[in-house]
């Protein structure tokens, strides 16, 4: 029997789950995911039928309606075979559910024992210990830490902003459990359950009792705050709300997607953003890519060679969200295919959705002269005849990054350096990579080599 025929809620289920949760957030609406998908959870997979639990028998009805056509596609290309899909109430917590730094699913009501959830709710794997830092993000997480400490008194209001899946909402939440945990009243929304709240409020002609439910928090966070953009109302209701916390001193925490000063909310409400702390988050370097990479790791009871985890990280992904989806979706391709885990296989693993992105050929000059800097071996010698040993190791070198950076066929590449055949440049490049299993620092020789070829493009 195959691991896509186990009965119970197992491994492989969960892994095959997340990884089409990972490309789900991306792929379709945020509003869309945070309401029909966010709560979901694994429950079974048999005969090539996976069973999705949902909360409520409204939103199974409304994924098998709406969703159930793109879900599937996403299973097949994770699976490598259709998979079909049924949803249902189920009691099972969206926290047994793997999650892909923005990308983990699984809220509960309370992560503190007896501290009221008086609004969303929030993930508990979302904390300030589990947040890897790094100089991308290491203001945001600074202040995030400060204000937790310190609510009230300092950078109030705080507003994070920065594109989808840096996380920005893995601080928030970090930031409100800490405050909950200290005793006071945290309540965490997003923008579109405020809107819906506040509609609801006006027509129902409950106005009072929203206020109160919001004016009674010692600490407000809010998700997404460019979604009330173009909301009349609502961005007025938003705006008492605010000034009424922070005039009496509750500390108020807000995220979004670009600049106050840049966004579409009203003047007032960006004037009092632009009031407090402003900090961004931006796309993360390769050696924090590589230890969020890690971190995920330690908690999924896999290995996988570091060199995967190099290539992994080496990829010009748009989000921190992107590059933990490629991880789920590996380690479930592993499980679900029962190939070990190699490089190979990863790039069979993530190759659709590599076709999906738009490929960026690096220029060929840009890569040999990044090759020629870094080993030391000059351009002349790498297109030329010499074949000693640094000149052909640096060759090789050369040979494989214009494969896999210029996206440059064998023939070609041979042309380049030194007329070399077309068996000639694939017995290199197969070389090259056996060294790179087993050598270190010819890993890390191709990090640098590769930043290098990156900068040169960007300029």
């Amino acid at each position: 029997m195959s691991l896509l025929e186990s009965e119970q809620t197992s491994d492989p289920a969960r892994q095959l789950w997340s990884a089409a949760l990972g490309h789900l957030e991306l792929e379709i609406p945020r509003p869309n995911y945070e309401t029909w998908l966010k709560d979901t959870s694994a429950v079974s997979m048999s005969d090539g039928l996976l069973i999705v639990g949902t909360p409520s028998a409204f939103v199974a009805e409304m994924l098998q309606r709406r969703l159930s056509t793109t879900i599937g596609r996403v299973l097949e290309q994770i699976a490598g075979r259709q998979v079909d899909v049924r949803f249902r109430v189920s009691n099972v917590s969206s926290q047994d559910s793997a999650a892909s730094s923005d990308t983990e699913h699984a809220p509960v009501e309370s992560a503190v024992v007896g501290v009221p959830n008086v609004g969303m709710p929030m993930n508990p794997a979302f904390t300030f210990e589990s947040f890897i830092v790094g100089p991308s993000n290491a203001l945001a997480h600074a202040a995030a830490t400060k204000v937790a400490e310190e609510p009230g008194r300092v950078y109030n209001p705080l507003y994070i902003y920065s594109r989808v899946g840096l996380g920005k909402t893995h601080l928030l939440h970090a930031a409100g459990y800490r405050l909950a945990a200290a005793g006071l009243r945290v309540l965490y929304v997003s923008s579109e359950r405020f809107t819906n709240e506040y509609i609801r409020a006006i027509r129902e002609g409950d106005a009072e009792a929203f206020r109160e439910r919001y004016r009674s928090a010692d600490v407000l966070l809010v998700d997404d705050i460019q979604f009330i953009a173009g909301k009349e109302q609502t961005q007025e209701g938003f705006f008492h709300t605010f000034n009424e916390l922070h005039m009496t001193g509750r500390q108020v925490i807000i995220t979004g997607d670009e600049p106050a000063r840049q966004s579409l909310l009203e003047e007032r409400i960006k004037s009092r953003l632009q009031g407090g702390l402003v900090a961004d988050i931006q796309p993360p370097d390769f050696e924090t890519r590589s230890a969020i990479l890690r971190s995920k790791l330690d908690g999924m009871n896999v290995r996988i060679p570091a060199q995967v985890l190099d290539s992994l990280a080496q990829r010009s992904l748009s989000n921190v969200r992107e590059l933990e989806g490629y991880l789920h979706r590996i380690v479930a391709y592993a499980q679900l295919t029962g190939r070990p885990i190699t490089t190979e296989m990863a790039n069979d693993a993530v190759r659709s959705l590599l076709a999906e992105r738009p490929k960026r050929s690096a220029p060929t000059a840009a890569v040999v002269n990044a090759v020629a800097e870094h080993t030391g071996i000059d351009e002349d010698a790498l297109r030329g005849q010499r074949r000693d040993q640094r000149t052909a190791s640096a060759r090789r070198l050369a040979m494989y990054l214009l494969r896999e950076e210029s996206h440059l066929p064998s023939t070609r590449i041979g042309q380049l350096l030194g007329g070399k055949d077309h068996s000639t440049v694939l017995y290199a490049q197969k070389k090259l990579e056996e060294e790179l299993e087993r050598d270190p620092q010819l890993r890390q020789s191709l990090v640098s080599i590769r930043q290098s070829i990156a900068a040169a493009t960007r300029t």
